[in-house]
């Protein structure tokens, strides 16, 4: 029988970008690895979002901002069997947010303003560039989301059907988003400090461990992989 050992938090946040984050990225990376996790994609909230980056900077710095946060957790993982990579929570309107894989440093300087542009744009960057897109917890239920807007997947590549922090119902509709457009699925534990109790619950389990983005990408489009529900691993189409 195939193993899937490799467990990847899909979804984390650093106080280094993040102004809702509680801890920095190098504690953050120490908690993912002390817990026994393969590896981690911070995901620190975009301009639009709840971001601790100043958004009057030029381009440049702002992006740079980004990309010092995940330097500095793969600068604390060096050496060690754990691997770091960037990414992206990124708000595009009415409480509505969008996990971005696969890009780096060059993608955002090479979009000046990426954060503003339209849903269908920001997706068709993203894919340009060879990224992944998973709507981060579709129906979560929270005063500063709209529930009267449907999440929009229709340029996604996938759901984020376990999120620690959602609802069981929240996350049951989500599964069902999924199941419905027939699109991927991701489990993230959204976790915001080092001592929280998303740790070991959430994540993506795969055969093996990505390197780089590259690497992750493949294995997301693939499907090989299974998702961390509440801690106990469940094939990726598993319904709620």
């Amino acid at each position: 029988m195939k193993e899937y050992k490799y467990l990847f938090e899909m979804h984390s946040h650093t106080n280094w970008c993040s102004a809702c984050a509680h801890s920095s990225p190098e504690e953050m990376a120490a908690a993912y690895y002390n817990a026994g996790y393969a590896g981690m994609v911070i995901t620190d909230h975009f301009l639009r979002g709840n971001t601790a980056v100043d958004r009057s900077l030029p381009w440049e710095e702002k992006a740079r901002c980004y990309w010092r946060a995940c330097e500095a957790a793969k600068d604390w993982a060096e050496g060690k069997e754990f691997t770091v990579l960037f990414g992206l929570e990124h708000y595009y309107g009415d409480g509505k947010e969008v996990l971005t894989y696969g890009i780096g440093l060059d993608f955002l300087l090479a979009h000046p303003d990426l954060d503003q542009y339209s849903l269908t744009d920001y997706c068709a960057a993203v894919h340009e560039a060879g990224g992944f897109l998973s709507h981060a917890h579709p129906f979560r239920r929270a005063a500063y989301i709209n529930a009267g807007v449907q999440p929009q997947v229709q340029d996604m590549d996938a759901v984020e059907v376990f999120n620690y922090y959602n609802e069981e119902a929240e996350n049951r509709l989500a599964a069902q988003l999924a199941q419905k457009a027939g699109l991927l699925t991701t489990s993230g534990g959204d976790e915001h400090i080092k001592d929280g109790d998303a740790f070991g619950k959430a994540g993506v389990l795969f055969p093996v461990r990505p390197q780089d983005n590259r690497e992750l990408v493949a294995l997301l489009r693939s499907g090989d992989y299974q998702l961390m529900i509440d801690g106990t691993p469940r094939e990726r189409s598993w319904a709620f």
